[in-house]
Order: structure tokens, then sequence, then C-alpha cells
């Protein structure tokens, strides 16, 4: 069972593939979006579609692209946009992030939760910048440390330069020639929301398809991911969702 099949399946019932409530993503969207008008918006990493959908309801005149490549997500975004009636205002494209390109600009490019397409945070900087019209904005979330990571949280798959604290992340990201705008740090109970939307609905569907032949992987990758989470990185692995403009203008 791939990578890509078990985060689809995750995200059954928390399609926004990060810690962040409905309430949260609404807030983002009303302040990144520009009012009014036919606004362009793109989507590195955007899995099933779910922020450019909602974007749409907040902004009906907005055109849009999304880009993953897992082609699973992609087909369920494309279908959710058809049967919504958006199949002419919203695109999805079937490959990787990283090498996508148009001839359209952006007035706001998002990247959520999606920096190892990219290979790190400042690298997703650079290719949203590549699509970014002027004057535009981006919304990038990414996960930072709470606090120094101990012994459970490394033994749980990660390492200490994974993340930096918060301020540090700002700090890099400052300096490579963004402002913030806005942020919004994850709460804890929008991280427990998340992980337990996550490992549940993977276990729902293993239990749900005794006889599938992913059932025994699917089980076993719910409860990893489960021990890894609350026996090792809750409280200390941190998610910021930041609204940056370019600094200075090329």
């Amino acid at each position: 069972m791939d990578r890509q099949r078990i985060s689809f399946l995750a995200h059954a019932d928390h399609p926004i593939a990060a810690p962040l409530s409905d309430e949260s993503v609404h807030a983002l969207l009303d302040r990144a979006l520009p009012a009014g008008g036919d606004a362009r918006a793109l989507d590195l990493g955007c899995g099933s579609g779910s922020w450019l959908m909602r974007a749409h309801t907040a902004r009906p005149g907005l055109r849009a692209d999304g880009v993953d490549n897992a082609a699973e997500a992609i087909a369920a975004a494309t279908r959710a946009a058809t049967a919504a009636g958006l199949g002419d205002r919203i695109a999805f494209h079937a490959q990787d992030a990283e090498e996508f390109t148009s001839p359209h600009s952006y007035d706001l490019v998002l990247s959520i939760g999606a920096s190892h397409a990219f290979g790190g945070l400042l690298p997703t900087l650079q290719a949203a910048r590549r699509h970014l019209a002027p004057g535009g904005t981006v919304l990038l979330g990414d996960c930072f440390w709470e606090r120094e990571p101990d012994r459970k949280t490394l033994e749980a798959g990660f390492a200490a330069d994974d993340y930096d604290s918060l301020a540090t992340t700002v700090d890099r990201i400052s300096a490579e020639g963004w402002t913030p705008l806005f942020g919004h740090v994850s709460t804890l109970r929008e991280w427990d929301d998340y992980e337990w939307s996550w490992t549940g609905s993977l276990s729902r569907w293993a239990l749900d398809h005794r006889e599938d032949p992913d059932n025994a992987h699917a089980l076993k990758a719910a409860a990893e991911h489960r021990n890894a989470w609350l026996h090792g990185y809750r409280g200390t692995l941190g998610f910021v969702t930041l609204l940056l403009r370019r600094t200075t203008q090329p």
C-alpha cells in the first residue's frame, strides 16, 4: 500500500491535509484572497483540492489550478469540481508540483504542508515565487518545533534539524525577502482533531474492507502513526500558516 493511497484514505474525514479547523481555513482564505474581480489562485500540493473549492465559495469569480502527484486525490478533486459545476473554473493537474508550468501568473499561491515535495521550506517559497503575479501573496503552511525535540520525538522518526523554532522559521523566511502579513499557529485542539481523524479514517477503512489485500497494512500504518503522535511528537511539533508578500518587487 503506497504512501499516497494511505494519505488519501487517512484524510477522508479531514480533507484539509494539515492541523487546521474549518474556521481557521475560512479566516486564512478571507485574508489571503483578493477582494472582488477575477483573481487567479494556484495550489502547489493541492491533495483533494479542498483549499481551492473553499476559496471559490468565498470568491465565486476565482479561477484556479491545483497540482499534486497523487493521482487518486487529483481524480477525486476533479470529480468534486465537476459535480459542483466548477470544471471551467478550477483545473486539477496530476503531476509533480515542482515541474508545473502555466501561461498564467497567480494573485495567490498556496502550499500547505507540501514542503517535502520541494525539498524544504525555502525551496517551496522559491517555487511559489515563480508563479506569483506582482503584488501577489503566498499562503504557506509548514511545521516547526514548539519546543526542543526530545528523545521520544526523535524516535518517532524525526531529526532535530528537520525544523526550526517558530522565531527562526520566520527569520529565515524574512531573510529570503518575504514579509509576513499574518500567521496562524495551529492549536493543540486542531492538532488532536487532525491526528484522531487521520488515524481513525484509515482504521475505519481497514475495518470496513477486511477482505482488501491492503487491510493489514492500513491498520498497521494507522497504529504506527497514532503511536508516534501520542508517544512522540504531540505538543512538540507545531504547524504555522503564514500569509506572505515579497518585501521588494523585482
